[in-house]
């Protein structure tokens, strides 16, 4: 399994010889500029609610690859309505699709698409494929609910939002990893506008006092797990 960063919380994930990208806002990031999402593979969109952050790109990306958008029932149903292939799913839900089991789960936060209309409750997922298990967390607060996770899948990597004032700052975080009972944390949402920037040192150094290792990638740079 392949990860890739493309800046805020949109990734790139292969695994099983799928292309799946996780909550698509390139272009409007002005830190992604070298990244051309016309050169971006895509059997599946993984989106963890509305917010234009993590959906701007999803019609380019979508109409020109054929890709397979995933999501809660209302963000899934708004782009099957448009004309795109999408999979609904909800909370406690799960689908075994061709590259793995996806699992989507819990997320406290907001959701609604940029014209104000509902965007159906935020999630994120649990990954399972290639012998390799991820959570995605999306946007989300720290919540007892991800104490569930690890009764069902022992991770290999948590992705957590750390940025601060729209969700989780890096201390929640670090006690998201123990909920969910992982220590190896890739870092997201943070730094792509002022309320979020952090301070990458002192971040670092707080998960490597806890006895956990925190990754925080360039943006267009990718790990292998």
């Amino acid at each position: 399994m392949k990860i890739t960063f493309y800046g805020h919380a949109c990734l790139g994930i292969e695994v099983s010889g799928k292309y799946i990208i996780v909550d698509p806002f390139i272009t409007g990031n002005p830190k992604a500029t070298h990244i051309d999402i016309n050169s971006l593979k895509a059997d599946y969109i993984l989106l963890t609610h509305a917010h234009q952050d993590h959906t701007l790109d999803v019609e380019a990306i979508a109409s020109r690859t054929g890709a397979v958008v995933v999501s809660n029932y209302e963000i899934a149903s708004h782009y099957g309505a448009k004309g795109l292939n999408y999979h609904p799913m909800n909370h406690g839900g799960s689908w075994n699709f061709d590259f793995g089991k996806v699992k989507y789960v819990i997320a406290l936060h907001t959701s609604s698409f940029p014209d104000g209309s509902y965007g159906g409750q935020p999630g994120g997922f649990v990954i399972e494929g290639e012998h390799k298990n991820i959570y995605i967390a999306g946007d989300t607060a720290l919540t007892m609910d991800m104490k569930l996770i690890p009764m069902r899948t022992k991770l290999d990597l948590a992705i957590l939002p750390i940025g601060d004032n729209f969700t989780m700052d890096v201390d929640d975080a670090i006690i998201a990893s123990d909920f969910v009972d992982c220590d190896k944390i890739l870092g997201y949402h943070f730094d792509t506008f002022g309320y979020i920037e952090i301070n990458h040192t002192e971040a670092k150094k707080k998960f490597f006092d806890a006895g956990k290792d925190l990754m925080l990638l360039e943006i267009g740079e990718s790990i292998a797990l």
